[in-house]
C-alpha cells in the first residue's frame, strides 16, 4: 500500500469512534439531500422550458446531474473542515462519486453513439465492473503497484522498445479518443438528419463520411499522443490496399455499392421497393447494406452488391401513392350497372382509398362464368401493405351483392349424353352371330 493509502486509511480508522466523522457523515448526507433537491429542480425547468435542439445533450447531463452535483458539494464540504479537522471519509466519497460519473456517462455515451442491441448491455456491465475494481485497486494501494509490474513487462518491436503499461495506455487513449469522435459524429449526424432542406440521401452519405474522417483523425491522434510513429502506418495502408483487392472484394463491393446507390439518388430511406422477390419499406441504409422491413414486421438484410446486379422495383420513385387491382365477377343474368355502382361505392367508402385519382371500375371481359370487372384504385400509404384491405373491400362488396341480389358466378359444367337404342344394336350384330354359330362345336362354352 502506497504512502498516500495508508495515511488516509489510518486517519480514518483513527476518527471512526470520534465527533469529527459525525461531522462528515453530516456533510455526506446534507450533500446528498441537497443534490436529490437541485436534480429535480432542474429536471423539471429543462423539460418545460429547454429548446427541442438541446435535448440530446441535456439527456446526457441528467444522468450525472446527481452524482455531479453530490460530488460538488462534498468538494466544498471537504474544504471547509478540511480547515479544522481530517476529512477522509469525505475523501473516499468523493472518489466513489467520480467512479458514479464516469459509469454513467460510459452508459449513455454506449446508447447514445450505437443502437439498442444485447452487446451494448454487455458492455456496459463490463464498464461498470472495471471501474469499480480500478477504484478499489486504487483505493486499497495496490494501484501503484501493479503499475510497476506492468512496466517491468517489456518487449521490442521493430526498433521500439515497449511495455505493457505503454501499450495498455494506448488502448486506452485510443478508446477514448474513439469514444469522444463517435459521439461528435453521432450529434453532427443527428442535426444534420433534421436538415429538411438537404436531400436525404446527401445526408446520410455526409454523416457516413464524417463519422469515417472522425474516427480516422482520433486513431491517429491517440497514436501520436502514446509516442507511436503515425509514419509506420503507410505499410500497413498498402496491405490494406492489397487485402481490399484480393481477399476483400465482397465487402469492398458492397461499400463501394453503398455510396453509389446513395450518390445516384434510386434510392430513399422510407421507399417502398421489390428487390430479390422481397417487398417492403427502407428502414436503414448501413454502409455495407440496406434494412428492408417487410410488411409483416421481418427485417431483410441486403448488401448493397446484390442492389446494383439486380433489378430493383420502386414503387415509390416518381409517386409515393400505391395503385391497387381487383378482379371480380357477376354472372351474366346480373344487372351489371347495378354491380359496378356497389363495386365502385365500396371503394370510395374505404378511409384508405384516396378521392384522387378517383376509382374505377371497368369490364374486362366476358368469361365462361360470368362478366368480368376490375376494381382500380389508389392508395396513400403502400407501405402498411393492403391484404386487409382488399379482405374489406371483398366483404363490404359481398355483403352489398347478396343484398341486391347481385350474383357472383362459380364454373359450370353441362354434361350431354348421346346413345343408340339396345334394339338397333342387336339387331345389327345379329347376322354376325348367325354366321358364327356353324363353326363352334360347343357354343354353351362360348358363352
Amino acid at each position: 500500500m502506497n504512502t498516500e493509502m495508508h495515511l488516509l486509511w489510518s486517519e480514518l480508522l483513527e476518527d471512526l469512534p470520534k465527533a469529527v466523522m459525525l461531522w462528515q457523515f453530516a456533510v455526506i448526507a446534507a450533500s446528498l439531500a441537497t443534490a436529490w433537491i437541485l436534480t429535480g429542480l432542474s429536471r423539471s425547468y429543462v423539460k418545460l422550458h429547454a429548446p427541442e435542439s438541446w435535448k440530446i445533450g441535456i439527456g446526457g447531463f441528467n444522468r450525472v446531474m446527481f452524482p455531479l452535483f453530490s460530488l460538488v458539494l462534498v468538494y466544498i464540504g471537504s474544504y471547509v473542515l478540511s480547515q479544522l479537522q481530517h476529512v477522509s471519509l469525505l475523501v473516499l466519497t468523493v472518489n466513489v462519486l467520480w467512479a458514479m460519473v464516469a459509469i454513467r456517462l460510459s452508459v449513455y455515451g454506449l446508447r447514445y453513439i450505437f443502437t439498442e442491441g444485447g452487446w451494448i448491455h454487455t458492455m456496459e456491465s463490463f464498464i461498470s465492473r472495471l471501474i469499480w475494481v480500478v477504484l478499489a485497486l486504487y483505493l486499497s494501494g495496490f494501484w501503484i503497484q501493479i503499475l510497476n509490474f506492468l512496466e517491468d513487462i517489456t518487449f521490442k518491436v521493430g526498433k521500439s522498445h515497449l511495455n505493457a503499461l505503454l501499450v495498455l495506455q494506448g488502448i486506452l487513449t485510443i478508446l477514448f479518443t474513439l469514444f469522444v469522435s463517435l459521439s461528435l459524429s453521432r450529434l453532427i449526424e443527428n442535426k444534420m438528419m433534421r436538415a429538411e432542406r438537404i436531400d436525404v440521401n446527401v445526408r446520410v452519405v455526409l454523416s457516413k463520411l464524417i463519422r469515417i474522417a472522425l474516427s480516422i483523425m482520433a486513431i491517429l491522434i491517440a497514436m501520436s499522443a502514446v509516442g507511436i510513429d503515425i509514419t509506420l502506418l503507410s505499410v500497413f495502408g498498402g496491405a490494406l490496399g492489397v487485402g481490399l483487392g484480393f481477399g476483400l472484394q465482397k465487402v469492398a463491393s458492397n461499400y463501394v455499392s453503398g455510396f453509389a446507390i446513395l450518390l445516384d439518388d434510386s434510392v430513399h430511406i422510407g421507399d417502398v421497393i421489390t428487390v430479390d422477390g422481397h417487398y417492403g419499406v427502407v428502414s436503414e441504409l448501413r454502409f455495407r447494406y440496406m434494412i428492408l422491413r417487410k410488411l409483416d414486421g421481418t427485417e431483410v438484410v441486403i448488401p448493397h452488391e446484390i442492389l446494383m446486379a439486380t433489378a430493383v422495383i420502386n414503387h415509390s420513385y416518381t409517386d409515393r401513392k400505391g395503385r391497387i387491382t381487383m378482379p371480380i365477377q357477376v354472372s351474366y343474368e346480373s344487372d351489371l350497372d347495378v354491380a359496378m355502382t356497389i363495386v365502385k361505392g365500396a371503394a370510395n367508402a374505404h378511409g384508405r382509398v384516396l378521392e384522387k385519382p378517383v376509382a374505377e371500375v371497368q369490364v374486362k371481359g366476358f368469361g365462361e362464368s360470368g362478366i368480368d370487372l376490375n376494381l382500380a384504385f389508389w392508395i396513400a400509404d403502400p407501405e402498411e401493405g393492403y391484404a386487409t384491405l382488399q379482405s374489406d373491400l371483398y366483404l363490404d362488396i359481398w355483403r352489398q351483392f347478396k343484398k341486391h341480389g347481385i350474383v357472383v358466378p362459380y364454373p359450370q359444367r353441362e354434361v350431354r349424353m348421346f346413345s343408340t337404342p339396345a334394339v338397333e344394336t342387336i339387331a345389327t350384330f345379329e347376322p354376325a352371330i348367325e354366321e358364327a354359330k356353324p363353326s363352334v362345336r360347343n357354343w354353351d362354352d362360348v358363352i
